[in-house]
């Protein structure tokens, strides 16, 4: 039975993982109780927020996700001394999430890239980084799986798909959406330099409904949000939950994880909006929130049993935080390329990711951004003084040829990238998160003597006219590591079902157990990891 205090499951979260581990319990016949820190809004409002933004902002995609004072998310208009994230190292793990019903999926891009054999076996085949403690072999059906919950389209053509190593022991749910006019241009460019733009695999539904959300109609939304829910997020399921009976609070922080004298999780408590405590007891707990939250919950539980913390006997927690560092190149071209046309991101050059060169340093995987230019471009041609016509056919000489080409870099696990409780507090008096970060020599390599000479040669074949390249890394806003997956308790937070070595009775999937993060997107792998936990829970409470 589940009620506003008690459950069989308690899900802390309601992000992309939350939500299909809380679907599969349902379907058991479990009572599920999900707590969510931030609102609940209507696809509606979220789009008004980003209708009615001003344009010199609308770079920033929490501008259409004002965070609440009860559950502060990073925003681009912060003042520093008010950040929610306080960062510190040589580089900025300057991250974008969001603290709402339905998660940080509200937001994203769709992209699924799933990771190779290679990507899990780094210290064995170059040795650098860690091994996964399972297989390529082991993941690739909770990979269809999820493709098939999300509703990912992809090409039917083996050649297309990604990865080229590694079976694929089903087709994708849906055929790849076709190019925009740009990322055609961008194919044969990369062809003719002896690289393949194959279409990305993503959570979008190409030409068809499916699972009751629309067709895509090319709005190039994406990011910040998809007007008409074409593209998966995990708001779109909540309802579906409700109706098999799942409890959903909102407005909800959770600050404390709970232990018991068998050092099982016994409970959770939270503060309202109106900072008021409440207590939530259960068989069996899942901390679904993102590679930030769930360390720090973690290290805000600390008892006696647990000095370090929660799920931190290995000293691991909140350590080898991670994400896709990428660089930039905008280029100016002869010819017109109109990016825009469809989703934002809707190819890419994987190859590049691969070989045995990541015994030295990292992969690259590079992608035409297909963002329309328009409000990029716009101040640029302010900038110039130019007024009436003038100003016009500038803007639209800059729309038609300027265009983005990313090149996104793998990391490699460190301990020392670490997120650490601040003794700067919210507006509910608990700790700000603090975290680390240095991309590595093993990235720096990389651009220095890899990607950035690609990205160059790409250029010129574009018929570049001017190159600026990003000054510094940026993130990616892939939230991995904190958490990290392992077959050692002594070295690792969770084993190979993501439940914790320390505590039987508690789950932490997602992006926080990868053990590495390739140059893909990580989305489809946190999933797969949550839907893998999600039968290893069912089969648990079958023997509870």
């Amino acid at each position: 039975m589940v009620t506003k205090n008690s459950a069989d499951v308690v899900i802390v979260g309601t992000g992309v993982v939350g939500v299909v581990i809380a679907e599969q319990l349902l379907d058991a016949g479990h009572s599920v109780l999900m707590i969510e820190a931030g609102p609940r809004v209507t696809r509606a409002e979220v789009v008004e927020n980003w209708r009615n933004a001003p344009l010199g902002v609308k770079g920033d995609t929490s501008v259409a996700y004002p965070s609440r004072p009860w559950a502060p998310h990073p925003m681009g208009n912060e003042k520093p001394e008010d950040a929610y994230l306080q960062l510190s190292g040589p580089d900025s793990y300057a991250q974008t999430f969001i603290r709402y019903a339905g998660g940080s999926t509200w937001h994203w891009a769709g992209t699924s890239w799933r990771l190779t054999p290679e990507d899990m076996r780094l210290k064995s085949l170059y040795g650098v980084g860690r091994d996964w403690a399972i297989d390529y072999d082991t993941l690739e059906s909770y990979y269809v799986r999820t493709e098939n919950k999300l509703g990912i389209c992809g090409p039917s053509d083996r050649g297309l798909q990604w990865p080229q190593t590694g079976a694929r022991s089903a087709p994708y749910p849906m055929p790849a959406l076709p190019f925009s006019p740009g990322e055609t241009r961008f194919t044969e460019i990369a062809k003719s330099l002896g690289y393949n733009n194959i279409p990305v695999a993503q959570a979008r539904n190409s030409g068809m409904p499916y699972d009751g959300r629309p067709a895509c109609c090319g709005n190039n939304n994406c990011v910040p949000v998809c007007p008409v829910a074409a593209k998966y997020d995990a708001e779109t399921a909540l309802h579906r939950l409700e109706k098999k009976g799942a409890t959903l609070l909102v407005d909800s922080v959770v600050y404390k994880v709970e232990t018991n004298a068998q050092n099982k999780i016994e409970a959770v408590s939270y503060y309202d909006q109106h900072k008021e405590s409440h207590r939530i007891t259960g068989k069996l707990f899942v901390l679904a929130c993102n590679g930030l939250e769930n360390p720090k919950l973690l290290l805000m539980s600390k008892d006696d049993r647990n000095p370090n913390g929660v799920a931190n006997s290995s000293d691991q927690v909140g350590r080898n935080m991670m994400d896709h560092p990428q660089l930039t190149l905008t280029v100016t071209t002869k010819e017109p390329f109109w990016s825009g046309v469809g989703p934002v991101v809707n190819s890419g050059i994987m190859e590049t990711s691969q070989g045995s060169f990541r015994s030295e340093h990292a992969g690259a995987y590079f992608r035409y951004n297909n963002f329309a230019r328009n409000r990029f471009v716009t101040f640029a041609a302010l900038k110039k003084g130019l007024v009436g016509k003038a100003l016009d056919e500038e803007i639209r000489r800059m729309t038609a040829c300027t265009a983005d080409v990313v090149a996104a870099h793998e990391v490699l696990p460190d301990p020392n990238n670490r997120l650490t409780l601040s003794d700067k507090t919210d507006w509910l008096g608990l700790p700000k998160p603090h975290i680390h970060y240095d991309v590595g020599e093993y990235t720096r390599r990389s651009a220095e003597v890899y990607s950035l000479p690609i990205g160059k040669r790409i250029a010129e074949a574009m018929g570049a006219t001017d190159v600026k390249i990003s000054p510094k890394f940026n993130q990616s806003k892939h939230i991995m590591g904190g958490t990290i997956m392992g077959n050692e308790a002594s070295n690792s937070v969770v084993d190979v079902d993501c439940r914790s070595h320390d505590h039987e009775n508690l789950f932490i999937p997602g992006g926080g157990a990868m053990a590495s993060t390739a140059c893909g997107n990580s989305t489809i792998t946190m999933v797969a990891l949550a839907i893998k936990s999600a039968d290893a829970i069912v089969e648990q409470m079958r023997g509870a």
